[in-house]
């Protein structure tokens, strides 16, 4: 930790600054509030001389070989391997997760550095298509889009913030990226260290430590960036779809869920518990794509609660930075407090618990609702903590229809012995992704992450993030003079 404890700072135009603010922000450790850094915050004149840098930067990398911009992605996974012990202790002391949740950040970070390597030859790429005219010739081309504008969220910073950055920067595009402030070192700083390392040139990357209260809606009303990617809650994504809708940008949005984890009547209880388990309560259910609601046929209800219910009341809990430990601190005291709200106004609403869980410090320890029904509240809400809903289905065909009745479409999953039966049921289910035989939380550099409905727009991952990241242009070739009719 100590070796990233001093680039405290934004990184703008290639240099350490210090924001010009005159408010600071402690960034905490959230088990035990133990101040890890105390950093400036940038202003809004910052924010804009950034992207102003960033446009000017972004014309001559756009121009720059696939070679050299593979060998500065290769620098820079060069750079996060040689320093992996010290990431790996900052991400798990930042965010709160579980040193086994920081390595799976950690190596989820890398492979997505390793993917945007091989999008490098993507852009200056023409393919040629046939005319209807005679004599002409259609090239199809694919440029850099230019400046993006990226925002990511407190959860998985490293991983979240690199799956818009480094594909970004191989495609020929620059980046003002602005972090969650309370997890600056792995949303940002170590990224920028990283391309630092690498020898990017200077301004194609910019990384602010800031806030709302500084910048307002800075990251998307300037003119200059052409995408807005952003991962985080659905309200604030309406509000950037808004925003982006009337300036015409493009966006890649990835929003809440709330993931259903289905237990069909066939399935192996045993083995639904294991998954389920993991996909609930890895960071304490602080995924977009952690199992909101659990779903099981009737006659395998008591059962599977039952097993569910003795696991997670094992589940060993504390300090994350303790190997042992599963269950770790929320992020932050007012979203424990939110989540203790929730809890108490379904326990006043009649809603069966079948194991109560308790406050230790930052920690929340798992609840459990059993015998909910869909339309109660706690099943319409993403929860983002250790809390989860167990619905009784009837019918196999009942679950499907449970599982959509929500707003929200981002993953899910389906337990059953028939795999057939399984990928069926799966493509009824109205969301961006659905696992058989696994748990909701999946992902993957060259699959296509993303949600539907209110889960978000876009998808992540090569070659769709391809697609996003660029523009394509047609440039028609007349070979012979034409003859037109006037």
């Amino acid at each position: 930790m100590e070796k990233f404890k001093d680039l405290n700072k934004s990184f703008i135009n290639g240099e350490w600054m210090e924001g010009l603010s005159q408010r600071r922000y402690n960034i905490l450790n959230p088990y035990n509030n133990a101040v890890i850094s105390n950093v400036s915050l940038a202003t809004s004149k910052q924010l804009e001389e950034s992207f102003e840098i960033a446009k000017n930067a972004q014309k001559g990398w756009a121009k720059t070989s696939a070679e050299k911009r593979r060998q500065v992605l290769l620098k820079v996974g060069e750079f996060l391997q040689e320093n992996r012990n010290e990431i790996v202790e900052m991400i798990s002391r930042e965010t709160g997760g579980s040193l086994i949740k920081a390595n799976v950040e950690f190596q989820l970070t890398m492979e997505i550095v390793e993917e945007s390597t091989n999008m490098v030859d993507e852009i200056y790429q023409m393919h040629e298509v046939p005319s209807a005219i005679e004599h002409k010739v259609n090239h199809i081309h694919r440029l850099p889009l230019g400046v993006i504008s990226s925002i990511s969220p407190f959860n998985f910073p490293m991983n979240l913030s690199m799956r818009t950055i480094a594909p970004a920067i191989a495609l020929g595009n620059a980046v003002v990226h602005k972090p969650d402030v309370q997890v600056g070192f792995t949303g940002g700083i170590i990224i920028a260290a990283a391309f630092e390392y690498a020898g990017l040139p200077k301004g194609v990357f910019n990384m602010i430590l800031t806030d709302l209260e500084e910048i307002g809606d800075g990251m998307l009303t300037n003119p200059i960036p052409k995408l807005i990617s952003f991962t985080g809650s659905t309200p604030v994504g309406q509000h950037i779809g808004a925003i982006a809708g009337k300036n015409l940008k493009r966006v890649a949005l990835e929003l809440g869920g709330n993931n259903p984890f289905i237990v069909l009547s066939d399935a192996d209880v045993d083995r639904a518990v294991d998954a389920a388990i993991f996909g609930k309560y890895i960071h304490q259910g602080q995924i977009c794509m952690c199992i909101n609601r659990i779903i099981v046929h009737k006659d395998l209800y008591e059962d599977f609660t039952a097993k569910f219910v003795e696991r997670a009341k094992a589940l060993p809990f504390g300090d994350q930075l303790d190997p042992k430990t599963i269950i770790g601190p929320l992020v932050n005291e007012r979203q424990l407090e939110k989540v203790q709200q929730i809890i108490e106004e379904t326990k006043a609403a009649g809603v069966n618990v079948a194991l109560e869980g308790k406050r230790i410090g930052n920690v929340l320890t798992p609840t459990i609702f059993r015998d909910v029904q869909n339309s109660d509240k706690i099943a319409q809400t993403e929860m983002f903590s250790p809390v989860v809903s167990i619905i009784r289905t009837e019918t196999d065909e009942e679950a499907i229809d449970i599982a959509n009745d929500t707003i929200y479409g981002l993953s899910s999953a389906i337990f059953t012995s028939d795999l057939e039966k399984g990928e069926r049921l799966g493509l009824q289910i109205d969301s961006g992704m659905t696992h058989i035989n696994d748990q909701t939380v999946n992902d993957g550099t060259n699959i296509p992450f993303g949600g539907n409905k209110m889960s978000g727009l876009g998808r992540f991952g090569s070659p769709w993030i391809v697609e996003e990241f660029t523009v394509t242009k047609w440039i028609s070739l007349q070979t012979h003079y034409r003859e037109y009719p006037f």
